[in-house]
């Protein structure tokens, strides 16, 4: 594979893309986007204490919406354009290579997505000095979100050399990267809906029936104050009562969330907490909810109102992240080898001799 060669194809590309007006005014409406976003993002987190870390994810979030809504368009006919154009034949007679065109192809597209996230660091720059936070929660998730940027590029130039039609391979490119965004989110809630575990629930209240004060009376372990003037009487403790519900086994289902870009961009980002461990952005809420579909539920539940209320707390989502299993790398080695075995069957089909291709296929 020769660099040259490589640089050549790249800078043919980019060429052809930089060229159209409408590149410039595409990113133009995608900065004002941005400058509305950032607006709304301060009028929203502003009451909250240290906001530029909401601010900052969701800035990121939204570029990585973005991207994801606009690239497939960008490389989904990346090949099969140039073949229905005329274009894509001289440049196989020379000395490229298929592998050095569908690279140079592929880097292309990353870097014209890459464009959108350098239009982003303004406003990105802005939420860091507003706090931000810290630099590993800044470094890894750029690097995320430029990770996220070529995969989606790698996805549309493979689909572009599979499939003949550029309208049907830029519809195509949407479809797998809306699986991954949307599809992994449905997938994950109906088979979690389906799989079902019953709950025995164990109860035992106390007995109001025979109770005449005027008070309200103390619960167990409580003693009348005058915070809390509560008539201080022992009531008889009713009968244990015992029912049964079903409940969504998330837990069994909860890797099907691993190759969603927004996951793996919440997961793979170090979490903010404040001090009473709860995040304090995007990433840390997102990847806390994931957390915690991890945690199975408790099956055999008891709670008696005769008994001293219990002092234990429910962990906060610092101990149950802490406690969870990532899964960001997962679910980046998921959408390698899904990109890797597109840019393989695109080769295939791209490669020359062309062993056999679709009737109606323009060669030159």
């Amino acid at each position: 594979m020769s660099g040259q060669r490589l640089g050549t194809i790249v800078g043919l590309e980019l060429m052809q893309r930089t060229r159209s007006v409408a590149w410039y005014v595409l990113l133009g409406v995608f900065a004002l986007l941005l400058v509305i976003v950032t607006g709304l993002s301060f009028l929203a987190w502003g009451g909250v204490a240290a906001p530029g870390g909401a601010i900052y994810s969701t800035i990121v979030y939204i570029t990585l919406l973005l991207i994801v809504l606009v690239s497939p368009t960008l490389s989904g006919n990346a090949i099969n354009g140039d073949r229905d154009a005329a274009t894509l034949a001289p440049v196989q007679v020379t000395l490229a290579t298929t592998s050095e065109i569908l690279l140079g192809k592929t880097l292309a597209a990353w870097i014209t997505g890459l464009a959108f996230v350098v239009v982003a660091l303004p406003f990105l720059v802005i939420a860091t000095f507003a706090g931000g936070g810290a630099l590993t929660t800044i470094t890894v998730s750029l690097l995320v979100l430029v990770f996220e940027v070529g995969i989606i590029a790698a996805i549309g130039v493979a689909l572009s050399g599979i499939l003949s039609r550029p309208l049907f391979s830029v519809a195509t490119t949407y479809l797998v990267v809306m699986a991954l965004v949307v599809g992994t989110v449905i997938a994950f809630a109906l088979v979690g809906f389906t799989i079902r575990s019953e709950v025995t629930t164990h109860y035992r209240s106390l007995d109001w029936e025979h109770y005449s004060g005027d008070t309200y009376p103390c619960m167990p372990g409580d003693k009348p104050s005058d915070e809390n003037p509560c008539d201080d009487v022992e009531l008889a403790c009713g009968e244990w009562t015992t029912s049964t519900h079903e409940v969504p086994r998330f837990d069994h289902v909860w890797w099907l969330l691993a190759a969603n870009p927004f996951v793996i961009l919440a997961d793979a980002t170090p979490t903010q907490f404040d001090s009473g461990g709860y995040p304090r952005d995007l990433f840390g809420q997102i990847k806390f909810g994931v957390r915690a579909a991890q945690q199975p539920p408790d099956l055999e539940p008891s709670y008696d109102d005769c008994s001293p209320m219990r002092q234990d707390q429910q962990p906060t989502p610092r101990e149950i992240i802490d406690q969870s299993t990532p899964s960001w790398f997962v679910g980046m080695t998921l959408q390698l080898l899904l990109a890797a075995g597109l840019l393989w069957w695109a080769w295939a089909r791209t490669r020359t001799p062309a062993g056999r291709l679709p009737s109606g296929t323009r060669i030159a």
